[in-house]
């Protein structure tokens, strides 16, 4: 038998649980689409603000068809970025297909150089002055080591630069774990919209690209793929002050 002594010290031990577990769900509770695209939009906005430049390696392979294990044409490039000016490549080493390295790459290369440039770059951001941002449902979900959660994204104009999808973001400060979708806009007439997977890993404190898939289809080329991963980044960051 429980004496009353016993009964009024189960009731403030179940009182207390609950009290405890309702501060524990109260995160969970407030978490809406408004806080997290803020947190998303902090997250940009310190990289930007934060980054003066940066040297990485960038590998790139294109593959026809099913076959994503033999490439017909690569290229490995260091690439630079500064703030002020935007990125420079230099060819480190290619192999394969002129053709396919001139349609292809060198295309990249130079959407790449024209996106970074000031005045322009600002519309390629994954931000909220880019894209509509709605928080999906489930929770967290794991990736790469981290607690994400997933935003649904549709872009706020047609470019074939911004992609309508699905965005992963850390759900402890909103940094941009992995982004998967479909190019708004057809870079041209020949080609369909390209389908994208591009991964981020925080580097020097913020994130930044590693691996990035992109997989399209064209007249002249048929399905083609086309693989980057990013390698030996070196940060510099703005000086505090």
């Amino acid at each position: 038998m429980i004496n009353v002594s016993q009964q009024r010290l189960l009731g403030s031990v179940v009182i207390a649980l609950f009290a405890f577990l309702g501060t524990t769900m109260v995160p969970a509770q407030q978490l809406d689409t408004a806080s997290v695209v803020r947190q998303v939009d902090a997250a940009v906005k310190a990289r930007i603000e934060n980054l003066a430049g940066y040297t990485v390696t960038e590998h790139y392979a294109v593959y026809r068809g099913d076959d994503e294990i033999h490439p017909i044409a690569e290229m490995t490039v260091m690439t630079t970025y500064k703030k002020e000016s935007g990125k420079s490549y230099v060819i480190v080493s290619q192999t394969g297909s002129s053709i396919v390295r001139n349609l292809v790459l060198r295309t990249i290369l130079e959407n790449e150089q024209r996106l970074n440039q000031p005045g322009v770059r600002e519309g390629a951001w994954i931000t909220s002055a880019n894209y509509e941002m709605k928080l999906k449902p489930g929770g967290t979900q794991p990736l790469d080591g981290r607690d994400c959660l997933v935003l649904g994204l549709v872009p706020r104009r047609k470019e074939s630069y911004l992609i309508e999808g699905s965005l992963w973001v850390d759900s402890k400060d909103g940094s941009i774990v992995q982004l998967q979708g479909t190019a708004s806009k057809s870079s041209s007439l020949v080609t369909g919209p390209t389908q994208v997977t591009r991964q981020y890993a925080s580097i020097g404190g913020y994130s930044q690209a590693t691996h990035v898939r992109a997989m399209s289809n064209s007249f002249m080329l048929g399905k083609t793929i086309v693989k980057i991963d990013y390698q030996d980044y070196h940060i510099q960051l703005r000086p505090p002050g």
